[in-house]
């Protein structure tokens, strides 16, 4: 294969037709920045919904008086013998009446004896098998009411109603952010493709003319392949100079005011522009020979 010949052909050709070439560079460009800022938002956005699906908790308050054997013997059915249990946290009485009394301090000095009781803090390995948890320690009864399977455990709580607020509504958020993902990349394939169809409709009589006097398939086809590396790797450079522009010139210095803009799920930048350039190189490679298959029908 006489690469030079077929490269040297590529730039001649963006030299005849610089507007063609330069609308889908400009395609290329403008898809990789819309791309680049719309990956880390969502990366952003869906991991501060799974930290907040992380906050899903069950409580186990214990009974008044409960002794350390009792305390201990609770913990073990939990970590043990309990299903989708991640991890249990226990808080004293007095650790408990502690972060109390400083949330709210006049009405703890108020009381003037700690009402608290012992508590285990359980968190569930996904959020949606909380109420499994709550229903295996303290299973419903025929009556309505609910019992529990230890005498020293008082009551199970999980919060329901914040829990539903939290499952429901990362739920959406994290549904959109795929949905909006999907539609973007679909309408950005298809953005590149056509400006690149767009770009070899003006030139097909000088295909034709090639396919007249006998030219292979291969032997038109990969000029279109290297020129669309080049105007693919051109937007895709250009994308990423951009992206890190916009990254010092503003992300950065907002970092430290806005949590979700630093938060540390996203994409690393060198990562985040290995894959725009494959990308670019790709989607114009491709786009270019797979475009000019209706062409080469002569």
């Amino acid at each position: 294969m006489k690469l030079g010949f077929f490269f040297k052909e590529s730039v001649r050709s963006m030299r005849r037709n610089p507007i063609p070439s330069f609308a889908a560079m400009a395609s290329v460009l403008v898809t990789l920045l819309v791309l680049g800022v719309f990956i880390p938002v969502v990366q952003a956005t869906t991991g501060a919904a799974n930290e907040v699906r992380s906050k899903v908790l069950l409580d186990v308050y214990l009974t008044t008086g409960a002794t350390d054997a009792q305390v201990q013997r609770v913990r073990q059915l939990l970590i043990d013998r309990t299903d989708h249990v991640k991890s249990v946290q226990y808080v004293s009485k007095e650790q408990a009446y502690k972060e109390q009394k400083k949330r709210n301090p006049e009405a703890y000095e108020l009381l003037g004896s700690n009402p608290l009781p012992d508590t285990f803090r359980v968190t569930p390995d996904k959020p949606e098998n909380v109420e499994a948890i709550r229903n295996a320690l303290s299973p419903q009864t025929p009556g309505g009411g609910r019992t529990v399977i230890d005498p020293a455990i008082d009551e199970v709580k999980n919060r329901k109603d914040e829990t539903d607020k939290i499952l429901s509504a990362t739920k959406v958020v994290k549904l959109a952010m795929a949905l909006l993902c999907g539609l973007l990349i679909i309408a950005s394939a298809l953005l590149v493709s056509n400006t690149i169809r767009l770009s070899l409709f003006s030139r097909r009589r000088e295909v034709e003319v090639m396919k007249l006097v006998g030219a292979t398939d291969w032997f038109i086809r990969w000029p279109f392949v290297i020129e669309g590396v080049i105007l693919g790797s051109i937007g895709g450079v250009l994308a990423i100079l951009l992206l890190l522009v916009g990254k010092v010139a503003f992300v950065d210095p907002l970092a430290s005011d806005f949590a979700l803009i630093s938060a540390p799920q996203t994409l690393a930048l060198p990562v985040l522009a290995l894959l725009l350039m494959l990308a670019a190189v790709g989607v114009s490679a491709l786009g270019s020979g797979l475009s000019l298959r209706r062409f080469l029908k002569v």
